[in-house]
């Protein structure tokens, strides 16, 4: 599978960061999940559902390929129109997916449809207060982000409890994130117009992951170096956060909180 900005599909090329960090969340948001069947939407290659066990899980993704030889049930479908009967699942899990797709409402909507009354939904997504620039959507491959509030009110008309936490990183990790952002924003620089959003978003996406492979292409220890327990989940300034954590209750009612 190639390695691009689009998913996480290998530690490897200089992306071993983004893996534990996307480990991490599966692991951390595992305790926060009933028992029973869960819907694990969005899953990519599936180098996290284990985390889940002993809950059986599916996958759901609109790329075939990720899910070629996943050990588990799998399907391929768009996350706007989730092919299972209305409560199907126990819980839902959307680990950096629904900033990936267009009308995310639209995946909120069927997540609640396709939750038991009982059930829980957690999303989790990165904070567009940390990453890149809070005014503007860098990442080609993200249709939407969302600050603490937006998140929430976001969830809020699906469920009738949405409670909110956060994925932090170590001092370690938190320096290879200002690397990076000192990078993006030298870049940036050189198109002080923003023309680049005239740019189509497939070449976008292609420029995109030609700068991932090229900036990470030399081997760096310090990314190495980074694993699962570089992260931690929970409350306090959300602004600060990596990723924002919704979980979400009472599906199909409409939050009053």
């Amino acid at each position: 599978m190639s390695v691009s900005g689009e998913r996480v599909s290998t530690r490897e090329g200089g992306f071993n960061p983004t893996w534990q960090r996307h480990v991490a969340a599966y692991r951390l948001c595992a305790p926060l999940l009933p028992p029973g069947r869960v819907l694990d939407l969005g899953c990519g290659v599936g180098h996290s559902f284990a985390e889940l066990a002993p809950r059986q899980t599916v996958g759901l993704d609109l790329d075939a390929g990720a899910l070629a030889d996943q050990e588990r049930e799998t399907v391929v479908a768009d996350m706007r129109a989730i092919p299972f009967p209305d409560r199907s699942f126990a819980s839902v899990l959307s680990v950096q997916s629904i900033e990936h797709v267009p009308e995310p409402e639209r995946v909120l909507s069927e997540v609640a449809r396709v939750l038991e009354g009982g059930g829980v939904a957690v999303f989790v997504t990165p904070n567009r207060l940390t990453f890149a620039r809070p005014d503007e959507i860098v990442d080609p491959y993200h249709y939407v982000e969302y600050d603490p509030g937006e998140l929430r009110s976001a969830c809020r008309p699906f469920f009738a409890e949405v409670e909110l936490h956060g994925l932090f990183g170590s001092a370690r990790y938190l320096e290879l994130v200002a690397a990076e952002r000192q990078k993006l924003d030298a870049l940036l620089a050189k198109d002080p117009l923003r023309l680049r959003r005239l740019l189509p978003r497939r070449l976008r996406q292609r420029l995109y992951d030609r700068r991932l492979r090229r900036e990470r292409a030399a081997a760096d220890p310090a990314a190495e170096a980074i694993a699962i327990d570089d992260f931690e989940l929970r409350d306090g300034d959300l602004d600060d956060a990596l990723d924002l954590v919704a979980v979400c209750r009472g599906p199909g009612e409409a939050s009053t909180r």
